[in-house]
């Protein structure tokens, strides 16, 4: 079965690495990291440049597969052919919403999702935070992949 790791990944962090390589232990046939594009969110790179980014970081390893998409998650996963949507929590916080939103999914969808437990070490580890210290000049390299 593939799973389907879906986000904005602005950037992609040692966090979200970490969740993919896990993923791969969980599903043999596959992670498929797709890029979302979101309004919501302040994105500094286009979508397609993260992409990119995101399949060098994976270029040897066959089985994952990165995509950009703009539809609702649980038709991305359907048309890649994920029986599966893999997500992670890094606090209680998260895992509310990530469980909020999985109930969803499986109703419209009936895709389970799979949530994950950030590795304590990487629990403080986001996107957000990343952005932050990269907008005030700090070394940022620790947190990336």
């Amino acid at each position: 079965m593939k799973a389907l790791f879906a986000g904005s990944f602005n950037p992609f962090t040692i966090g979200h690495d970490s969740l993919v390589q896990r993923g791969l232990n969980l599903f043999n046939d596959g992670v498929i990291i797709a890029v979302g594009y979101n309004c919501n969110k302040n994105c500094s790179d286009d979508v397609e440049q993260r992409v990119n980014a995101i399949r060098r970081i994976y270029a040897s390893e066959p089985r994952v597969k990165v995509i950009s998409y703009s539809c609702l998650t649980t038709d991305a996963a359907q048309q890649h052919g994920a029986g599966v949507l893999l997500r992670g929590a890094r606090s209680v916080k998260d895992f509310e919403y990530e469980r909020d939103l999985a109930d969803i999914n499986r109703r419209i969808s009936g895709l389970d999702t799979v949530i994950l437990a950030a590795e304590p070490q990487l629990a403080v580890v986001s996107s957000s935070i990343v952005r932050e210290l990269m907008r005030y000049g700090k070394d940022i390299s620790e947190f990336l992949p």
